[in-house]
């Protein structure tokens, strides 16, 4: 089936809303559940950056769900807190409030959905660069925010040392890693 065919179809469905709280709306479009964020556009930025001595900037934090320490590159919501945010603003505020550096430059590097059967939230690569410390990070509003700055050479070791510590990995740290050197494309970024 053709897929405009399709996205009309789904689209003409209507949509029951089963659980609405502070932060997550559950939704029932046919026989389909899945998630909705409740603030901001649905769309987070992960940052990928790196400091001006080759260290890229990971943060650990206690994820609820999972009922574990993850290790994530930074990251945060669209619109949470300033309403009409851009994906640049967005970058830039979550990446001085999880980790204490300030970003020159943001560069968005491609959009797309996180779990595409379970949410409707879209998450962008966004590339940092010209980084100067303005902070110590850690987050705001009781966030737990661990900031660890780690060599590029060594960053994958590293993430597979966590992981056999007993972290959970957000997968797309691979993808964040690969983007450090490349652009979406394949084309080099540095």
């Amino acid at each position: 089936m053709d897929s405009r065919i399709e996205s009309a179809l789904i689209a003409a469905q209507s949509v029951e809303t089963l659980y609405q709280g502070n932060w997550l709306r559950i939704q029932r479009r046919g026989r389909w559940e899945y998630a909705e964020r409740t603030h901001g556009t649905g769309m987070a930025v992960i940052i990928i950056a790196m400091t001006p001595d080759d260290r890229l900037l990971f943060v650990e934090q206690l994820r609820v769900p999972l009922g574990r320490r993850t290790i994530e590159m930074p990251a945060g919501l669209v619109g949470d807190q300033a309403g009409e945010d851009t994906l640049e603003d967005a970058a830039r505020r979550e990446l001085v409030e999880e980790t204490g550096w300030q970003p020159e430059h943001v560069e968005v590097l491609m959009t797309g959905p996180t779990s595409a059967g379970m949410s409707s939230e879209r998450v962008a690569f966004v590339r940092a660069t010209g980084l100067r410390r303005v902070g110590n990070g850690g987050g705001v509003d009781g966030e737990d925010i661990v900031v660890h700055e780690v060599p590029f050479a060594q960053a994958p070791a590293w993430l597979v040392a966590r992981q056999a510590e007993g972290f959970e990995l957000d997968l797309k740290l691979w993808a964040g890693l690969w983007m450090v050197e490349r652009n979406p494309d394949g084309s080099p970024a540095r």
